[in-house]
């Protein structure tokens, strides 16, 4: 007999505006301990100093999250020129300064390098492994890491303002795997001045903004007064809300069953290719994630929701 979960069987997404200070891990751990939730996790790490959008699945949405993990990403933030850092950003050591400040036209020029397809090193203080420990770990033991460039897409990089001549502020919208600060290293390499990230924060990611987001200040002011568990329900977005870049079927009464089970599915659909990434909903509700094939949904994600704890 399989071991029983402790906790509610709570499933939905959540939009977090995160803090500086705490790590996404913190947020996770807070919110299901707050949910009283079985399993939570999160699609996409941002730095503890870090503030913005963190979507956070509990139960059944656990499922999709490496769709919003793969999904594209935006951020604002702030490099400030003149200095580079241990860590890429501004919680680190200086490491070395520079005199020199790049014009706008300057930095304008050298943005085209850091768009589409290109390789960045991650930063020394990251969660890399290296022969199975993390980059992090061992930068804080004095031990430099030979990490290798990874590839990053990089859909869109633009200067948004330029407060002062030590500073410009930058959005940028990119795939998965991103570091920001590497952004910020390298374009400070390339303007031959140096620069690190002051602040960063994290816009969307997937089809989830920062509209309406949850603040742990909110978490922490309705468990104080109410408790934790149901009182925070209301702030749940459904697990179909993490699917909504896909394409979606219908599975008839005998598909649905079937999928629940794991086995392929009867579905009703119009104009999607065979081997198509798609999900079958029954009844207005996720039944799981699969490949179509010849009318029917092959399921790699079963997702069990229970109407009556599932946002």
């Amino acid at each position: 007999m399989g071991r029983t979960r402790k906790g509610r069987a709570v499933s939905g997404w959540l939009v977090v505006d995160k803090p500086a200070g705490m790590t996404s891990t913190d947020v996770v751990n807070r919110l299901r301990w707050a949910f009283q939730a079985q399993k939570a996790g999160h699609a996409g790490t941002l730095d503890p100093a870090a503030t913005g959008l963190l979507a956070v699945a509990l139960g059944e949405a656990t499922k999709t999250i490496p769709l919003i993990a793969d999904a594209l990403k935006a951020y604002r933030f702030r490099v400030t020129f003149g200095s580079a850092t241990d860590t890429d950003d501004a919680e680190g050591r200086i490491t070395e300064h520079r005199e020199n400040r790049p014009s706008d036209a300057a930095i304008e020029a050298a943005l085209a390098q850091f768009r589409g397809q290109i390789f960045q090193v991650p930063p020394q203080y990251s969660a890399v492994k290296v022969d199975g420990e993390r980059a992090y770990d061992l930068a804080r033991e004095g031990i430099e890491s030979d990490l290798a460039a990874r590839p990053l897409w990089v859909d869109r990089l633009d200067m948004v303002a330029r407060p002062d001549a030590d500073h410009a502020e930058f959005e940028m919208v990119c795939g998965k795997g991103g570091y920001v600060r590497s952004i910020a290293r390298d374009l400070g390499q390339a303007l031959g001045c140096l620069g690190h990230v002051a602040w960063l924060r994290r816009l969307w990611s997937g089809p989830f903004v920062l509209d309406g987001a949850l603040t742990m200040d909110t978490v922490n002011a309705i468990v104080t007064g109410q408790g934790r568990g149901a009182a925070l329900d209301g702030f749940l977005l459904p697990l179909e809300t993490a699917l909504a870049l896909l394409p979606e079927v219908r599975a008839t009464a005998e598909g649905a069953a079937r999928l629940r089970h794991g086995n392929a599915g009867t579905v009703i659909t119009a104009g999607l290719d065979w081997g198509s990434l798609c999900w079958a909903s029954h009844q207005g509700r996720a039944v799981a994630l699969g490949h179509y094939r010849g009318g029917e949904l092959h399921p790699s994600r079963v997702f069990q929701q229970d109407s009556d704890n599932t946002a």
